[in-house]
């Protein structure tokens, strides 16, 4: 049920957002941050707290036979099982048997994932090379021995053809790419970094538009770190640098599309 649908039930019922809290379980603050626009990508939890109350009858049992699948356990305890049995709709990733939500990109984001894709793909098919440029949204298990770790990075080149299956990639990646945003920054930097380069991830990017940078590790060559702005030309190391995306590129298209204050976005 989306926050739209959401607050037209609401309105329908007739509820304050008080009644709404006393109801479902959730604070009033979050109620009202909700439905007044402020909380843009509510805990799912919270939403399937609000749908048993807002949602038509004839939806509330959906709602508790999804939620009874994986609301049993706690986070950390979730597996690739659990990840297969949410719901479709629901986008997530599942790192070390937590479960973490995503929210939907923006249009700025787009732009860059697209960006780079396109040229990651237009270098291989050129030299007719046998890597896969994959994007999101693609499984990546990166490592087959870890049942609790599945996770979907902006764009991803894998070079070794056997981990490519139909439902998803087996194993790590050679070069993972992540354009950062509010909702995802702190799991990127962290928690993800850390986790590919135990995976055997050869190159990582981190696209940061908010300083408008790209943090390169070079995880295959002593994890040495490479800092770039969005002027700058950035080698792709798995490919010995025979490929530099043009970051000035990608920063004067987002300036003619959205003004030259996109990155504050």
């Amino acid at each position: 049920m989306r926050i739209e649908d959401m607050k037209r039930r609401k309105r329908e019922l007739g509820y304050t957002a008080r009644q709404i809290a006393d109801l479902s379980g959730v604070p009033l603050g979050t109620v009202q941050k909700i439905f007044s626009g402020h909380t843009k990508a509510p805990r799912y939890e919270t939403l399937q707290a609000l749908e048993k109350i807002l949602a038509p009858e004839e939806e509330r049992a959906m709602v508790r036979e999804e939620a009874f699948s994986y609301e049993a356990k706690k986070q950390g305890e979730y597996t690739l099982e659990d990840y297969y049995a949410l719901p479709e709709e629901r986008r997530v990733e599942l790192i070390d048997g937590v479960i973490y939500d995503m929210t939907a990109p923006t249009q700025q984001h787009q732009v860059i994932v697209g960006f780079i894709h396109a040229e990651l793909w237009n270098h291989v098919t050129k030299n007719k090379g046998k890597c896969v440029v994959n994007v999101a949204p693609t499984d990546v298990h990166l490592d087959t021995e870890d049942n609790k770790t599945m996770v979907q990075p902006d764009v991803l080149v894998t070079c070794d053809r056997t981990k490519v299956t139909v439902p998803r990639i087996e194993g790590a990646p050679d070069l993972v790419i992540e354009v950062l945003s509010p909702a995802t920054r702190r799991k990127d930097i962290s928690i993800k970094v850390q986790k590919y380069a135990q995976t055997g991830v050869r190159e990582l990017w981190l696209v940061d538009p908010r300083d408008r940078r790209v943090i390169v590790y070079d995880f295959e060559h002593d994890d040495v770190i490479g800092v770039y702005t969005f002027r700058d030309r950035v080698p792709v190391m798995i490919f010995e640098g025979a490929l530099e995306i043009d970051f000035s590129e990608i920063t004067d298209y987002l300036n003619d599309l959205l003004g030259d204050a996109w990155y504050e976005r």
